[in-house]
C-alpha cells in the first residue's frame, strides 16, 4: 500500500460524517463548559490557570520528542512575555525562549494568517543553534533531502524499522503552499475537525528537517484557539497526547499507510481532545487550592526564599523536599534552609514527612 501523500487524489480526504457527529458534539460542549467555568475566576486565577496550561503545553510537546525542558524556565518565560507577575523570574536558555516564542505566536496570534515565513520563524526558533543535536540542520527553509529521504526511522543501526517516507523534497514548496491556502481558507469544515485534519496533513508533508511535530501540534493549537475565539489555553492537548505517545504515533503510521479516508484519525482526536479538556480540572483544582492556601496564609510575614518554596510545591515540586534540595534551589546555606523549614513546620504551613535522619523530608499542608 503507498503512502497517502503518493496517492493520485491526495489530498482530498474523506471522512464519515455520520459517525463523528456525536464525538464532536460532545467535545464542543465540553470546551464551551471549561470556558465558562474560567470564565467565572477573578481575573488572577484565571492568568494562573492559563499560566500553568501553557507551561505543560511547551514542556510536553518537547517531550512527546525526546526533549526535557526546565520548568522554571518555561513558566519564567511564558509569564515574562505575557506580562505576568510572578515575583522574581528565572533566566531562560534560547531554546526554552524559542519554543516558548512559537506556541506564544501560535496561539496568542490565532487569528493572524499562517504564512511560509511564519512557519520558518518558527523554525528557526526552535532550532536557534542551526543544529539538531550533533546534526546540522537547514533552519528556516523547506528540507533539501540532501542526506536522503525524509523517513520516520526507529531501531538500532542495522536493524532500523522504516514508519512513514515523506514526500520527496522538490514536491514541498508546492506541497505547503496548497496546505497554507486551505488552513487559511473559510470552507465549511468545523474548526476542531480543522485542527485534527492540519496536524495530519502537516505532519505528512513533514517539510522540515526536524521539529515537524512539535510544529505540527503548534497548528493544531492554533487552529483550537480559533475554534474558541480566544487565545486564552485552558487544555493542553500536547500533554495528553505526552500520556497517549504510543497510540499517537500508532495512530498516525496506520492512517498515513492507508487511503484518504481518516475517519478512525480523527475519531482519535476528537477522544484525545476531550480527555485534554476533562484534565483542565486537574489545573483548575491546583489554581484553587493555591488560591485557598494563599488566602489563608495572607497574614504570615515571610521571606521571599520561603514564599517561593511554598509556590514551587504548590505548583507540583517533582520528588521530595529536603533540606538540602532547599539550600541548592534557594542558594542559600543549610542551616537557613533548615530554620526557614522549621519556621514554616512552627506555622503549620509544612509537616515533617515519616522518617527521619538524612532523609527527612516535608510536605505542604493543604488549606482546608
Amino acid at each position: 500500500m503507498p503512502y497517502i501523500h503518493e496517492l493520485p487524489e491526495w489530498p482530498e480526504f474523506r471522512w464519515d460524517h455520520k459517525a463523528l457527529a456525536a464525538p464532536l458534539a460532545a467535545v464542543r460542549h465540553r470546551q464551551g463548559r471549561l470556558i465558562g467555568r474560567m470564565e467565572g475566576l477573578g481575573f488572577g486565577l484565571r492568568n494562573e490557570a492559563m499560566l500553568q496550561t501553557l507551561t505543560e503545553d511547551v514542556l510536553k510537546s518537547s517531550e512527546i520528542e525526546g526533549e526535557i525542558l526546565d520548568r522554571d524556565q518555561v513558566r519564567s518565560s511564558i509569564a515574562r512575555r505575557l506580562g505576568m507577575d510572578i515575583g522574581a523570574l528565572t533566566p531562560a536558555d534560547r531554546i526554552v525562549e524559542g519554543v516558548v516564542e512559537m506556541m506564544l505566536d501560535a496561539t496568542q496570534k490565532y487569528d493572524q494568517e499562517l504564512t511560509d515565513e511564519r512557519l520558518f520563524g518558527w523554525h528557526a526558533a526552535l532550532f536557534p543553534t542551526g543544529r539538531s543535536g550533533m546534526h546540522r540542520i537547514r533552519v528556516g527553509a523547506w528540507r533539501d533531502d540532501s542526506s536522503g529521504p525524509m523517513q520516520v526511522i526507529s531501531g538500532p543501526v542495522g536493524r532500523e524499522r522504516v514508519h512513514y517516507e515523506a514526500p520527496q523534497a522538490a514536491r514541498v514548496g508546492e506541497e505547503m503552499n496548497a496546505f497554507i491556502a486551505w488552513f487559511n481558507g473559510q470552507e465549511g469544515i468545523d474548526p476542531v475537525l480543522k485542527a485534527a485534519l492540519a496536524h495530519l496533513w502537516f505532519v505528512t508533508i513533514h517539510p522540515f528537517d526536524d521539529g515537524n511535530g512539535r510544529i505540527a501540534r503548534a497548528i493544531a493549537d492554533m487552529q483550537l484557539a480559533r475554534s474558541e475565539e480566544s487565545p486564552q489555553r485552558f487544555y493542553s492537548m500536547s500533554a495528553q497526547i505526552r500520556q497517549e505517545r504510543k497510540a499517537y504515533y500508532g495512530i498516525l503510521e496506520s492512517t498515513q499507510k492507508r487511503d484518504l479516508e481518516i475517519t478512525e484519525w480523527l475519531e482519535w482526536f476528537l477522544a484525545c481532545l476531550g480527555r485534554a479538556v476533562d484534565g483542565a480540572e486537574d489545573i483548575l483544582a491546583g489554581v484553587l487550592t493555591k488560591a485557598r492556601f494563599w488566602e489563608k496564609h495572607a497574614a504570615d510575614a515571610l521571606s521571599e526564599r520561603q514564599r517561593d518554596m511554598l509556590n514551587r510545591l504548590l505548583d507540583g515540586f517533582e520528588g521530595k523536599l529536603t533540606s538540602s534540595k532547599w539550600a541548592i534551589i534557594e542558594k542559600c546555606s543549610p542551616d537557613t534552609a533548615l530554620r526557614d523549614i522549621k519556621d514554616l513546620v512552627e506555622r503549620g504551613m509544612l509537616v515533617k514527612d515519616e522518617g527521619g535522619g538524612r532523609s527527612t523530608s516535608y510536605s505542604l499542608v493543604a488549606a482546608e
